[in-house]
């Protein structure tokens, strides 16, 4: 330090001032050790023990109190409290404990504790999928740690040790079975975590790639590091080992399947040019086969320590280590395998609304697909501007509008693009349409790319992405109008709807249809994710069932204009399968609009009367109203234009219904929820290429199933509290009725919370 930063320091600890000659306290025994063993040996400076001054400052100190230099920031703050405390201090050593392991990676190691070893890494491994560091799950194991550190140039270095001349049964399963095995864990978790950074992911949120300052082999080839594994394997085959068959199988099980792994995530986009899951599929054949060889194993504990986080480039405090069960970890591990597989079907292209579906029912999934898998299905969805491997965005909207608004039109005809003279109509269409792909393909790429991640961060995306998307319905009606001198447009002249002609404008029509979309999706995810209490979800059940209203009258008019285009087009039979399809997808999405508006009508009914009979408990707020708490819960929808944000004094008037008594209340509960129950048994008829479900019709149906049952329970539900209310013992009261809003995950469908009525008398 220079003569000028020491008179900083002492020109800036001189301003401290401490009234506290009062108190004092002795030395205690370590402090005069210290004392008498200077530690500061230096000609420019001489060591003068303060430990007594600072210990008699630090007394008048009230707790939490801290005294602080203005020169003195937080980081040196933080770090001064840091030291001694076990909890921050990753130096710190208690009383007889060593610095670092006392384990030898050397020492040989029986059959049973190799299978032990081998469980425990797999499940630090699964940990560390599931979202933990590095640091608390594999980097704690000493057999990693040895490998790893010093880094090792070539993959000859990365030893436990070195190998003895004359070996024996215990130092080939060290030195070839565990090493090859390890080997081919810590290459598998680099092309892992080289996938999930690759693509949209949240740090520490979803996952912790922090490598402190350790490479994951990298730079080794992956040829060499499977040879070492089929060179393990060969071993194990030879009949004159002296292993038991149950002891040979269980580590080849092992060894098969992290190789076998390792070639899955190492090769994961292959499967975009043969769409073949046979390696996964090979993998979940083998998890049997460990499982139940899993009583073989004796576990090693002192193997791993938390004492190697000393060894690492972090800047937190050091952290125990996570433990995960071998039956936990297998699930997820199962689960992983099987979700590798199945993610393969999106590349199975049958249109963008099946993809949608599938992609909403396979991020649905209970638990939902691990980081890994998502990230593996944004690279399958879009890699290097190609979607799914072999098409264009452009196609991918094209596909989109087709089904939608413009079925057999020329405004989503590839072959414009091949037009090269000026004056052709072609020409000018294929200009303005490509400025359309170009402000709408992000937007729009990004609505499947939100759906890749986690529950939360797919609501709070879609927050984000509504106010976008009505940007780009504006941006829309302007290319709508551009075209239509080049189209030649007829509107529809109808003076009993309106005195001005009325315009198609299919592409702002398009637009407009994925931000209500996109707005039903913020409400429902918000009850999943208990965004709503329980007093509010009258309100919210009620702003769902007119949002899809605007939504139907929306696809009514698209409608309209599909099936006038299809009449006047009728005598062309190359074109009459795009119409069906169009009319075929827009009475879909009329029906699931119509089932989700009736059944939250109902439920809008039936907490409007639990509400009334003062059944469901209002918490204090003594800091909130009610208006404030409307705008906080569709604060993402205060700035869009259209549909405009029902007024406060407006909204609760709807919910509330001042002008009908519990009796009329209860009439419209219960048509609305025989329309909706009637709605969702159609949808549960369909097949999977009118539900547009052909990659996940099993999911598809169950979701109807699932909605369709909690139709059920909304319906005994209203039954129940009108029995009360209608019987002559006197109105509904806590004491005759208990009501149990379910949370979420427990109910019968995560988007609607059908609250359980049960009676007491």
């Amino acid at each position: 330090m220079s003569s000028a930063g020491e008179n900083g320091i002492v020109d800036g600890t001189s301003r401290i001032t401490l009234n506290d000659d009062h108190l004092s306290r002795p030395l205690l025994r370590a402090e005069s050790d210290i004392a008498e063993k200077p530690r500061v040996s230096s000609r420019h400076a001489q060591a003068r023990d303060i430990t007594a001054e600072f210990s008699t400052a630090s007394a008048a100190l009230a707790t939490g109190q801290l005294v602080k230099d203005e020169w003195f920031t937080l980081f040196e703050s933080v770090g001064a409290l840091e030291i001694m405390d076990s909890k921050m201090d990753s130096g710190y050593l208690a009383p007889g404990e060593t610095l670092d392991a006392e384990y030898n990676v050397t020492r040989s190691l029986l059959p049973e504790e190799v299978i032990g070893i081998m469980d425990q890494l797999l499940c630090h491994e699964m940990s560390w999928h599931r979202g933990h560091p590095l640091s608390q799950t594999l980097f704690t194991s000493l057999y990693i740690d040895k490998l790893l550190w010093p880094e090792p140039k070539s993959l000859e270095a990365a030893r436990f040790g070195d190998v003895p001349p004359q070996q024996t049964l215990e130092h080939f399963l060290l030195h070839y079975v565990l090493r090859a095995f390890c080997l081919g864990l810590i290459k598998s978790c680099d092309y892992v975590l080289e996938r999930v950074v690759s693509e949209h992911y949240y740090e520490e949120e979803d996952f912790v790639t922090n490598l402190y300052n350790r490479n994951l082999l990298s730079d080794q080839p992956l040829s060499e590091i499977l040879h070492l594994l089929k060179e393990a394997l060969t071993w194990l085959d030879d009949e004159d080992l002296l292993l038991s068959n149950a002891i040979k199988a269980a580590l080849a099980s092992r060894l098969n399947f992290r190789k076998s792994f390792l070639e899955g995530v190492a090769k994961d986009l292959d499967v975009i040019d043969d769409s073949s899951t046979q390696t996964w599929q090979h993998c979940a054949s083998l998890l049997p086969l460990i499982q139940q060889s899993k009583r073989l194993g004796k576990p090693v504990g002192e193997s791993f320590s938390g004492k190697l986080q000393r060894k690492l480039a972090s800047t937190v405090p050091p952290r125990p280590i996570v433990t995960t069960s071998f039956e936990e970890a297998f699930e997820v591990l199962k689960r992983l395998c099987q979700d590798a597989s199945d993610v393969v079907q999106v590349l199975d292209y049958h249109g963008t609304h099946n993809m949608l579906n599938f992609m909403w029912a396979f991020q649905s999934r209970k638990p939902q697909p691990c980081v890994y898998i998502r990230a593996l299905l944004q690279s399958l969805l879009v890699t290097e501007m190609k979607v799914l491997g072999h098409m264009s965005i452009k196609r991918l909207l094209f596909d989109d509008l087709a089904e939608t608004v413009l079925p057999a039109d020329s405004l989503v005809d590839l072959q414009n693009g091949d037009v090269e003279v000026p004056r052709d109509p072609r020409f000018q269409i294929a200009k303005s349409m490509d400025g359309f792909i170009t402000r709408v393909s992000e937007s729009y790429l990004n609505m499947f790319r939100t759906l890749c991640q986690n529950r939360e961060r797919i609501r709070r995306n879609l927050c984000h992405m509504v106010t976008d998307w009505d940007a780009l319905q504006i941006d829309c009606e302007d290319i709508d109008i551009e075209l239509r001198p080049v189209t030649r447009e007829e509107p529809i002249m109808d003076r009993a709807i309106s005195l001005e002609p009325i315009f198609a404008y299919p592409l702002s029509s398009w637009a407009y249809n994925i931000k209500l979309q996109q707005m039903q999706w913020v409400l429902q995810t918000g009850f999943e994710l208990e965004v709503y209490q329980s007093d509010e979800l009258a309100g919210m059940y009620w702003y769902l069932q007119n949002l899809t209203q605007v939504r139907i009258q929306h696809l009514e008019r698209i409608r309209g204009f599909v099936t006038r285009k299809f009449k006047k087009n009728k005598k062309d039979f190359r074109n009459k399968e795009a119409f069906i399809q169009a009319l075929s997808f827009l009475n879909l999405s009329m029906l699931e609009a119509t089932a989700t508006q009736e059944l939250a009508d109902a439920l809008t009914y039936l907490y409007t009367i639990l509400t009334r009979l003062n059944l469901i408990p209002v918490p204090p707020r003594p800091y909130s109203t009610d208006e404030l708490r409307y705008e906080l819960r569709l604060k993402p929808f205060l700035n869009i234009t259209l549909p405009e944000l029902v007024p406060f004094e407006q909204f609760q008037a709807l919910v509330n219904i001042p002008d009908d008594n519990n009796a009329e209340v209860l009439e419209l509960a219960t048509q609305a929820i025989g329309r909706a129950r009637k709605d969702y048994e159609l949808l549960g008829k369909m097949d999977a290429k009118t539900s547009r479900s052909l990659l996940c019709e099993e999911d598809w149906k169950k979701n109807v199933k699932d909605t369709t049952r909690a139709c059920i329970a909304t319906s005994i539900a209203i039954s129940t509290i009108r029995k009360i209310i209608e019987s002559p013992s006197g109105p509904a009261t806590p004491a005759k009725i208990k009501v149990e809003i379910p949370p979420a995950g427990k109910g019968y469908h995560d988007w609607w919370t059908v609250p359980k009525l049960t009676p007491l008398t």
